[in-house]
C-alpha cells in the first residue's frame, strides 16, 4: 500500500496526506511512492534529507523538551536519568490525533485498555474502566518542594526507575491505531504541545500568561492527547522558533511542565524499583505503602496512580499510570495551579461561573416610555456612539452590520403582539417595522425585547431581558459542589398543565372584587399615593404581582394581614386576567373567560376565548414515594438568559484598585479580581440526559459532527430500527436525535452512533460516568455574548474603544475556604466580555 487512505470526509483529507508524510518522515508506515509524478519524486527526495539529518541530530530536543530534560538532570543528579523521546510523532495540527485514534480502513478498534469507535457524531472511546478514585493516587517524588501529608512519598531513585519505564512501554502499547490494519502497523511516541492560561490579561496592567505542558503518549494512547488537544488547544511544532515559550517572554511565565502516559506502570513491583522490605522500611514508607511484605506485590497494590516530581525551579514532570481521560485534564490543572503558585498575583480555581441576565414575560404590550423607568438614553446617542456598527434606516431604526436580526429600535418604541408590530413618532409621522420571531429589539438602553412561544401549546409572548448582566462566580468549589449548575437554565425543570378554577362564578366574583379595589392606601405612611388601577395600561404584570405580595417593609401590617386572606389561586386568577386584558374591552373582561360544561355541570380548566389556557411549574426532586416535588412559578415568569463564562478551570489574577487605568465603581474596593476560562471544551456529565427528551440541550449537542464521546453504548443501525419502532419511547427524544436515529434506522449508515440515554454498561449496570466534550457556549454561539456586550455597552454609555467589565454582584463561595463577608464586599470580581469563533478540529 503507497498511500493511507480512511473512512472520513473531504476535510480531512488533507490533514490525512499531512500525516502520510510525517509517517514516511519518521520511517514509519507505508513509503511515499517515487513514481507517483513529479510530487512523489521531490518528497522521496526530501524524506531521505530530512532523515539524514536526523540522523546527525539524533541527540537534539526541542526547547522545551530540553528545559525539561535538564530539570530532570539536577532533579535526579547521580541517579541514571532516562533522556525524552526526541523521535516521536509530534501532533503540529488540531485534529492530527483525532484521525490517529481510529483504523484507515474501519470504525472500530478494540485493544487491551480501550475499545474504539468512529460514530456519527465523532468518536467515541470507552477505557477499560469507566471511571476512577482520587483515593491513593497522588504520588509524590521526595527532594523537590514538601510532600503534603496527604499524598504518598515516593524516594527520588524510585521516580528515577519509573521514568525510564515510563519511556520504554511495550510494543502493544506503541502501536498506533490509523495503521492498526496494516501487515506492520506503526509503532511511535505521540507527543503535543500545549500552551495553557494560567494569568489573564488585564489591559494597561499585565498581559495574558500561559506556561507549557508536554504530553508524551505511547501511540495507542494517541485519544488521550486529542482529548486534552480539544479542551486546551493546540500550541503548534515545538521544534519551531515562533512556537517556542523561551522566546515568548512577555506571555510566558517562565514554568514549564511535562506529562507521560504509562498504563504499563501498574504492572512493575515495589521489588523490582528498589523499595525495600518491610522490616527494613521507615513508618513514612510504610504509611504511603513504599515497602513490601511479599516480593511479587506491585507499586500501588497494582492501581492506577500519578506521580509527579517538582521544585521551585519552575518545571513539574508527571507520569500516569492510566488512561482514564479525566486524569489528563485534572494533570493539566494541576499543572496551570503549580505555575500560578510560583508566579504570584495569580491563581487557579476550581471554580463554575455565567453571566446572568434576568429575563420577564412582558405579556403581549410592551412601551418603553411607559413600562420601564427611564435613564435618559436615546436613539441619537446610541448611533453616534456606534454607528459604525449599524445600518441606520431613515424611519429611525437602525439594523445591526454583523448579525442583521438584531435590531435598534427608539427608546419610545411600543411592542404590539397581537399586530404584530412595533410603532414610534418619528419627526410626527407614526413608524412601524414588523415584529417578527428570530429577532432580538434592542433599546437604547440595552434593554432588549423578542417574541418567543414556549413549549407545551403555550401562547406566544413578548421577552424583556435587562442589559445589565450579573456574574456568578463561583470559587473554591469542591466536585459536586454545584459548579456547573450556575450557568444552566432551568428551562427543563419547567412543567406546563392546566389551569384551574373551583367554582368558576364565584371565582371570578372574587377576582373582580380584586380588580375593582382602591390599593391606593396600601403604603407605610401614605407616603407613595398610587392610584393606578390593576387593568390601567400602565401598571406591568409584575407590578400587579408585586402588589398582591405581602411586603413588610413597604406595606401596612392590616393591608399584608388582608393579603394572606386570599387564597392563591384567587390571585393566580388575576395574574391571568392581567396577563390576557386588552384596555378595549373596558369592563367586558369576563366575557372572554370560560370553562366547558360537562354533562351539565360547569368543569373547571379554565379557557381564554376558547383556548384552554396553561401555567407553568417548577420540578424540583422527587418525594420518597417517587413523585415530582413541583411549584407554582409567576405568570410573568422567564428563565434568565445565561451566558456560562466557566465551568472547571478558571485563571484569575488580583490587581490592585489604583493600577487600573479604567472607570471605577462608586463604592471603590482595594482590589479586582479578573478571570477566564482556561478550557475550549468542557467534559460534562449530563446526568439527567439518561432520560430522553429531559435535557434538550444534551440531545442538541449529541446530533452536531466532530464529538468527543467516552463511557457511551456504542448503537447500531438495529439499535436504531428499534429504538424507531419503540414508537412511545422514540417519542420521548427531541427532534434533533430523533431525526438522526431515523436517518440511521433507514439508511443503515454509518455502522455506529450515539445517544445520550445509553451510556454503556460495566459489570451489566450502566455507567455512573458517561462523559462528552461539549463546545463552549461563548465559542459556538458569539451571537448571544455580542447581544450581551451590547446591551451592557449602552446601558454604561460607554465608547467602542473603552473596555468592558462584567462586576460580580453575587459572589457565591464554596463550601470550602468561604472569606468572611468583609472581604466579599472589599474584592469586587471582573470579567472579561470575549466572543470568539471555536476552532475546528
Amino acid at each position: 500500500m503507497s498511500t493511507l487512505s480512511v473512512k472520513t470526509c473531504d476535510s480531512d483529507r488533507k490533514l490525512l496526506s499531512y500525516i502520510h508524510v510525517k509517517l514516511a518522515l519518521l520511517g514509519l508506515g507505508p513509503p511515499i511512492d517515487s513514481s507517483d509524478g513529479e510530487f512523489g519524486e521531490i518528497a522521496s527526495a526530501l524524506v531521505a534529507r530530512y532523515r539524514e539529518e536526523e540522523r546527525l541530530l539524533a541527540s537534539y530536543l526541542s526547547p522545551s523538551d530540553q528545559r525539561i530534560q535538564s530539570f530532570l538532570f539536577d532533579y535526579l543528579q547521580d541517579i541514571p536519568v532516562a533522556k525524552l523521546p526526541n523521535k516521536t510523532f509530534v501532533l503540529d495540527r488540531p485534529g492530527l490525533a483525532r484521525l490517529l485514534s481510529l483504523p484507515m480502513d474501519g470504525d472500530e478498534l478494540s485493544l487491551s485498555i480501550i475499545h474504539s469507535y468512529r460514530v456519527k457524531q465523532g468518536v467515541l472511546h470507552n477505557p477499560k474502566s469507566d471511571r476512577r478514585t482520587t483515593q491513593g493516587i497522588f504520588h509524590v517524588a521526595e527532594g523537590g518542594l514538601p510532600v503534603p501529608g496527604d499524598k504518598q512519598a515516593v524516594p527520588k531513585a524510585v521516580f528515577g526507575k519509573l521514568l525510564g519505564l515510563a519511556l520504554t512501554p511495550p510494543r502493544e502499547l506503541m502501536m498506533l491505531p490509523l495503521t492498526a490494519t496494516l501487515a506492520q502497523p506503526a509503532e511511535c511516541f505521540v507527543s503535543l504541545l500545549l500552551r495553557p492560561v494560567v494569568c489573564p490579561e488585564v489591559p494597561g496592567f499585565i498581559a495574558e500568561k500561559s506556561m507549557e505542558i508536554r504530553f508524551f503518549a505511547p501511540g495507542s494512547l494517541v485519544s488521550n492527547l486529542d482529548f486534552v488537544e480539544s479542551i486546551f488547544g493546540n500550541a503548534g511544532d515545538p521544534f519551531l522558533p515562533d512556537n517556542d515559550a523561551g522566546l515568548d517572554v512577555e506571555h510566558w511565565t517562565g514554568h514549564s511542565g511535562c506529562v507521560i502516559l504509562a498504563p504499563h506502570l501498574v504492572t512493575v513491583t515495589k521489588k523490582a524499583l528498589g523499595l525495600p522490605q518491610w522490616r527494613d522500611a521507615s513508618e513514612r514508607l510504610r504509611r504511603d505503602g513504599m515497602a513490601w511484605r511479599d516480593e511479587n506485590e506491585p507499586y500501588n497494590d497494582g492501581r492506577p496512580f500519578k506521580l509527579t516530581c517538582r521544585d521551585e525551579a519552575g518545571v513539574i514532570v508527571t507520569l500516569i499510570a492510566d488512561n482514564y481521560f479525566g486524569y489528563c485534564k485534572k494533570e493539566v490543572k494541576t499543572q496551570i495551579s503549580y505555575s500560578a503558585n510560583l508566579y504570584g498575583l495569580c491563581e487557579e480555581e476550581h471554580a463554575g461561573g455565567a453571566l446572568v441576565f434576568p429575563s420577564y414575560d412582558l405579556g403581549e404590550d410592551f412601551s418603553g416610555d411607559v413600562h420601564v423607568r427611564p435613564m435618559g438614553h436615546s436613539f441619537t446617542e446610541m448611533v453616534a456612539l456606534y454607528g459604525d456598527r449599524m445600518d441606520v434606516r431613515a424611519e429611525g431604526y437602525a439594523v445591526d452590520r454583523k448579525y442583521p436580526d438584531i435590531i435598534y429600535v427608539p427608546q419610545n418604541a411600543h411592542f404590539d403582539l397581537q399586530q404584530q408590530r412595533i410603532s414610534w413618532p418619528n419627526a410626527g409621522v407614526d413608524q412601524n417595522i414588523k415584529l417578527l420571531p428570530g429577532r432580538t429589539y434592542l433599546r437604547p438602553s440595552g434593554y432588549r425585547v423578542h417574541m418567543e412561544k414556549p413549549s407545551a401549546n403555550r401562547a406566544w409572548r413578548l421577552i424583556g431581558t435587562v442589559a445589565e448582566g450579573t456574574f456568578c462566580h463561583k470559587p473554591c468549589t469542591v466536585s459536586g459542589g454545584g459548579k456547573s449548575e450556575i450557568s444552566k437554565s432551568i428551562n427543563d425543570a419547567i412543567l406546563q398543565g392546566p389551569v384551574f378554577v373551583a367554582n368558576f362564578k364565584q371565582d371570578f366574583d372574587l377576582v373582580s372584587d380584586l380588580l375593582n379595589r382602591d390599593y391606593s392606601s396600601r403604603f407605610k405612611g401614605n407616603v407613595r399615593l398610587d392610584q393606578r388601577p390593576l387593568l390601567s395600561p400602565e401598571r406591568s404584570l409584575g407590578s400587579v404581582i408585586k402588589l398582591l405580595t405581602p411586603d413588610a417593609r413597604d406595606f401596612t401590617g392590616e393591608y399584608n394581614a388582608w393579603l394572606e386572606t386570599i387564597p392563591q389561586f384567587i390571585k393566580e386568577l388575576v395574574f391571568v386576567v392581567k396577563r390576557f386584558y386588552k384596555p378595549e374591552w373596558t369592563d367586558g373582561w369576563r366575557d372572554h373567560f370560560s370553562v366547558d360544561v360537562i354533562n351539565g355541570t360547569p368543569g373547571n380548566e379554565l379557557k381564554f376565548d376558547s383556548r384552554k389556557l396553561v401555567t407553568i411549574f417548577l420540578r424540583v426532586g422527587y418525594d420518597q414515594d417517587g413523585a415530582w416535588r413541583t411549584f407554582g412559578l409567576r405568570k410573568d415568569f422567564q428563565p434568565a438568559v445565561k451566558l456560562q463564562q466557566e465551568d472547571d478551570i478558571t485563571a484569575s489574577v488580583i490587581v490592585p484598585a489604583n493600577a487600573l487605568p479604567i472607570p471605577l465603581p462608586e463604592a471603590r474596593p482595594v482590589a479586582f479580581k479578573f478571570v477566564k476560562n482556561c478550557e475550549l471544551r468542557l467534559f460534562q456529565r449530563p446526568d439527567e440526559a439518561i432520560h430522553p427528551g429531559y435535557d434538550r440541550e444534551t440531545e442538541s449537542d449529541f446530533v452536531q459532527p466532530g464529538n468527543f464521546f467516552s463511557n457511551y453504548e456504542a448503537l447500531t443501525p438495529h439499535d436504531a430500527r428499534e429504538l424507531f419502532e419503540d414508537s412511545i419511547g422514540f417519542a420521548r427524544f427531541t427532534e434533533p436525535l430523533q431525526l438522526l436515529i431515523r436517518e440511521v434506522a433507514e439508511t443503515g449508515s454509518p455502522g455506529f452512533f450515539v445517544s445520550s440515554s445509553h451510556p454503556r454498561k460495566v459489570d451489566g449496570v450502566p455507567s455512573k460516568n458517561p462523559r462528552y466534550l461539549q463546545a463552549r457556549p461563548d465559542l459556538k454561539n458569539p451571537r448571544q455574548f455580542y447581544l450581551g456586550e451590547m446591551s451592557m455597552r449602552l446601558r454604561r454609555r460607554l465608547r467602542p474603544e473603552q473596555p468592558l467589565y462584567t462586576p460580580v454582584q453575587a459572589v457565591l463561595p464554596g463550601r470550602r475556604n468561604n472569606p468572611p463577608e468583609g472581604q466579599i464586599r472589599s474584592l469586587a470580581v471582573f470579567n472579561p466580555i470575549h466572543y470568539l469563533e471555536l476552532p475546528e478540529l
